[in-house]
């Protein structure tokens, strides 16, 4: 609400759920933080929730070791895998001091962030405090953002079983949290805790149970939240397109069609939504591409003014 959004908070079984209304959406946002829901309530299940997403709607769900099958299923409709309930991300060099034995209160180190400031902050943050489900990236889709990985020595498993088999994810394969930008622009996070977003992990100390490591007073949790929360909300990382124009040298009207040896002169205008405001875009990294079969020219643009 302090960012201008209108909640509307309801249980996951309410007999009154709807996303939509006379074919028309109510929210532009979703908030799933109910990990063991078997059966939504009302017309949601995880075919209205992927309607939703397919309809440009953004997504942020907080699972756990006790997931449920339609967060599972969501997570597959969106190249994310989680693992099997009752199981956590387990790492034996990297837990908490205040683990209280199974080693699933895991330590993730800033470093293990995706660099993309965009959606993670700009700002330097403590470890982040985590315990719940792993996942993993499908890797036939080319859209899912790897936000948040364990460190080398995590794994996913039953933390209260002996291990039988390979586990479902292991090491750098390791997700904490997923996004993923569909090609509609619509926006998801998965995070495989729910307490990563409670207030008991955001005012935690933190500190790493290996003898000598750094005690930190409070972890990253708070302000890594509220990064992925103005990303996936669309507060952040934003650009509409303006003005187009393309032309040879010395002209002022597009032809037709251009050669290889034609000298063109390319402009386009790209502002970013910054504080609900459309300002100039300062970017040094748009590059622009003629094509016909292959690539003929690709160089980057440059900022004018």
């Amino acid at each position: 609400a302090d960012r201008g959004f209108d909640l509307t908070f309801r249980t996951a079984d309410d007999a009154g759920l709807s996303l939509i209304k006379y074919g028309e959406f109510l929210y532009d946002n979703l908030i799933i933080f109910s990990p063991s829901i078997e059966d939504f309530g009302g017309n949601i299940n995880v075919e209205t929730i992927t309607a939703f997403i397919d309809g440009g709607g953004s997504v942020l769900v907080a699972a756990s070791s006790d997931i449920g099958d339609p967060l599972r299923e969501l997570g597959s409709e969106c190249g994310i895998e989680f693992d099997e309930e009752k199981t956590a991300v387990i790492d034996h060099h990297n837990y908490d001091t205040s683990d209280p034995g199974q080693h699933t209160l895991i330590v993730a180190d800033a470093e293990n962030l995706l660099k993309a400031p965009t959606i993670v902050g700009r700002a330097a943050l403590n470890p982040i405090l985590f315990r719940g489900v792993g996942m993993v990236a499908d890797p036939d889709n080319p859209l899912v953002l790897d936000i948040l990985t364990g460190s080398s020595t995590s794994y996913s498993f039953f933390p209260d079983k002996p291990i039988t088999q390979y586990p479902h994810a292991v090491g750098k394969n390791t997700l904490l949290i997923a996004g993923l930008q569909a090609r509609n622009n619509a926006r998801v996070v998965f995070s495989g805790s729910l307490d990563f977003f409670s207030d008991a992990f955001f005012n935690s100390a933190v500190q790493k149970a290996t003898p000598g490591s750094k005690r930190y007073s409070q972890t990253g949790n708070y302000e890594l939240a509220v990064a992925l929360s103005r990303w996936v909300f669309k507060e952040e990382g934003v650009l509409r397109v303006g003005a187009v124009s393309h032309h040879r040298v010395g002209e002022l009207a597009p032809p037709n069609a251009y050669t290889v040896t034609d000298l063109v002169e390319y402009s386009i205008v790209i502002e970013k939504l910054s504080d609900g405001k459309w300002v100039p875009f300062d970017g040094d990294d748009i590059q622009l591409e003629f094509v016909r079969i292959d690539p003929f020219v690709r160089t980057f643009l440059k900022r004018n003014g």
